[in-house]
């Protein structure tokens, strides 16, 4: 038994020690906002958040966030309240597939924590999620937009 805190609630998960995380969440726990795509962390598809840091759980073998808190795109709003990473990605119009966005979403907001004012160099050096549609000028310009929410 995996015992964790997801998205502010306690959980215990009965599966493999080496199941990577993104199956856990998907397959055992239902929360499928969290996608599968490369399976070798290139991608960025299955970002979710550990203790506060971005990593992508398709690697991340779930014995490995035994006692520490992982918040996925599930848990990043508050209430009916989105976070203003969420709202600059609609605002912005950033998605056209979508498939990438909850963790271009979640990798957006752990860079803001590191880094409130990112220009573009930041962004393009933090953010290495792959995005097939090619919307990455969107996506400066949502994180910039929720940066400047975020600050004020």
């Amino acid at each position: 038994m995996i015992r964790f805190e997801l998205n502010g609630e306690p959980v215990e998960v009965d599966v493999a020690g080496d199941m990577p995380l993104l199956w856990a969440l998907r397959d055992r726990l239902g929360l499928t906002g969290t996608k599968y795509a490369c399976g070798i962390a290139q991608c960025g598809a299955c970002t979710v958040h550990v203790d506060g840091a971005a990593l992508r759980s398709c690697v991340v073998p779930v014995s490995g966030v035994e006692g520490k808190s992982v918040m996925t795109i599930e848990g990043l709003a508050e209430g009916d309240e989105l976070h203003p990473v969420q709202q600059a990605w609609i605002d912005e119009q950033v998605p056209q597939c979508g498939y990438c966005q909850s963790g271009m979403i979640m990798s957006a907001v752990a860079l803001l924590r590191e880094n409130p004012r990112p220009d573009d160099a930041a962004i393009n050096r933090n953010m290495t999620n792959i995005c097939r549609c090619g919307t990455y000028q969107r996506i400066r310009a949502a994180i910039k937009r929720a940066a400047d929410q975020l600050s004020a």
